[in-house]
């Protein structure tokens, strides 16, 4: 049995060379990797993608071995709310799946569609360099059964290792290093037709060579949709099916949570400004009963979205603090408490110290809406969430909940500043979706993204919601019944555009 041994002192710190001009495509890799990692059917940590370029007789058929890269900024630790993905020392990133509560923001966050969902254990699993091996001084699995020696593991830290070697002396590659996690997966040889997810075409009609073929639920089509980026004529022929991590339920949530942060924001502003006494049943009563029933609603959507919603206390019993999963959960749960505390007060007749309160559930209304344009920042391998005016869009986003589910159930309270609010928060709105849609995009994946949102697979959506904002604005002075449900709509149909499409892009 192969043995790993180290010729320093100095702490290991592991990494892979794939040496495409050994590889031959066999699959050894994939088949060594499941029987030694236990892993089911349906799911990979380690595949070969096939790519065909050129037109026959001149073509060749190109390989690329697909992993995690072990990243030495791994954006999937950053984003576990609860430390279940994990950088050890020896620079493998590893996952304990007893913590894991199944959110998906590893996969979200991961620009190389390296982790999966566990179908057996609903639990994110990813390959480890099979660090069980290695902690033995054993090679990996995939090493030992390589026919050709194409995969090679070894210590960045010995220079005598032929990884070391490898890395230092020939011209290797690494998979989109413009996404800054300094992988430790290099690439020897490698064609730029496989390296690329954008570079091959779909096969037509969606064939590939003897998988992708159907339609599974929430899949992400690999290769390019378009012809424009293949000048090689590369041609995607085979490769394992790929899936969005977040569905509608992420969507929704983001819809309800709206309404939770606005429903209260803009009745505090009205008040603040003059336009709606703080002794009135807006602000005491409806207010805060409509955000905390919107909130609770939210709650429910991030929970029923977990692979193990039985585990969701570990976010905010064990938490990890660089993820905005674990910060949102804190600002949902101070928001809520100031919530329950002022509608509270005000059953009891102490409407007086509702707008003191207003002090702290404000800025917490505030950061509510906002605080998912940071989780999506998180998820780094989406480029169409990238954007810095994604928090103040969703700050506008709240407001136009906020003052359409008020015009709806307390009309009453604020008669003309409330359509007013509506009108031209909902007018801000559409010229940030209409912008979105027009302006050019800094890269390929954030332009793909937009493209499926407003011509592809999401277009529907996107059709319907711009011109029900318009409605909005145009009803909204006269018939602001009309006007708030035309909003809510829009918003609804806008943001489910925007998530899906986000997840659209192929990453592998």
């Amino acid at each position: 049995m192969p043995q790993l041994t180290t010729s320093h002192d100095e702490a290991p710190l592991w990494a892979k060379v794939v040496d495409h001009t050994r590889c031959i495509g066999c699959h050894a890799c994939t088949t060594a990797c499941k029987s030694e990692n236990e892993v089911p059917l349906s799911v990979t940590r380690t595949y070969v993608k096939y790519v065909d370029t050129g037109h026959f007789p001149q073509a060749r058929r190109s390989f690329q071995v697909t992993r995690c890269n072990q990243c030495e900024d791994p954006p999937c630790v950053a984003a576990c709310p609860t430390a279940a993905m994990y950088r050890r020392p020896d620079g493998i990133v590893d996952f304990d799946k007893s913590i894991c509560i199944g959110c998906k923001a590893c996969i979200a966050s991961c620009p190389y569609d390296a982790i999966f969902i566990n179908p057996a254990d609903k639990s994110a699993e990813k390959c480890n360099f099979c660090a069980h091996r290695l902690d033995v001084g054993l090679e990996p699995a995939c090493v030992v059964v390589c026919p050709t020696q194409a995969l090679m593991v070894g210590d960045m830290n010995d220079p005598l290792s032929a990884v070391s070697e490898i890395i230092n002396r020939d011209a290797v590659q690494v998979r989109r290093p413009e996404k800054e996690t300094r992988p430790k997966l290099f690439y020897k040889g490698a064609d730029q037709a496989t390296l690329d997810p954008l570079a091959a075409r779909r096969p037509d009609g969606g064939l590939f060579m003897w998988s992708e073929q159907g339609d599974l639920p929430h899949q992400v089509p690999s290769g390019h949709p378009g012809p424009w980026n293949s000048s090689a004529a590369a041609v995607l022929s085979y490769d394992v099916p790929h899936r969005a991590p977040w569905d509608w339920r992420v969507s929704a949530y983001t819809f309800t949570k709206s309404i939770a942060a606005g429903a209260y924001l803009v009745p505090l502003l009205l008040g603040v400004l003059g336009f709606l006494p703080f002794t009135s049943t807006l602000w005491g009563l409806t207010a805060p009963l409509v955000a905390m029933i919107a909130l609770l609603v939210t709650g429910g959507f991030l929970i029923w979205d977990l692979e193990h919603p039985e585990r969701f206390w570990m976010v905010l019993l064990k938490p990890q603090w660089r993820s905005w999963l674990v910060r949102g959960g804190f600002i949902i749960t101070g928001y809520g408490g100031v919530l329950a505390a002022h509608y509270g007060a005000s059953l009891l007749g102490r409407a007086d110290v509702t707008p003191a309160m207003g002090w702290v559930g404000g800025p917490l209304a505030v950061m509510t809406a906002i605080y998912t344009a940071y989780l999506f920042a998180q998820a780094r391998a989406r480029d169409l969430w990238q954007s810095p005016l994604l928090p103040g869009h969703l700050l506008v986003q709240a407001l136009v909940a906020g003052s359409a589910m008020l015009v709806l159930l307390d009309p009453s309270g604020v008669p003309g500043a409330l359509p007013a609010t509506l009108r031209w928060t909902l007018a801000v709105h559409l010229v940030l979706v209409l912008g979105e849609a027009s302006m050019r995009h800094p890269t390929a994946h954030a332009s793909l993204a937009a493209r499926a949102m407003t011509r592809g697979e999401y277009a529907h959506f996107f059709w319907i919601a711009v011109p029900l904002a318009v409605l909005g604005v145009v009803f909204a002075p006269t018939a602001p019944f009309i006007a708030a449900f035309a909003a809510l709509g829009s918003l609804l149909l806008y943001e489910h555009a925007f998530v899906q499409a986000g997840q659209s892009v192929p990453l592998a």
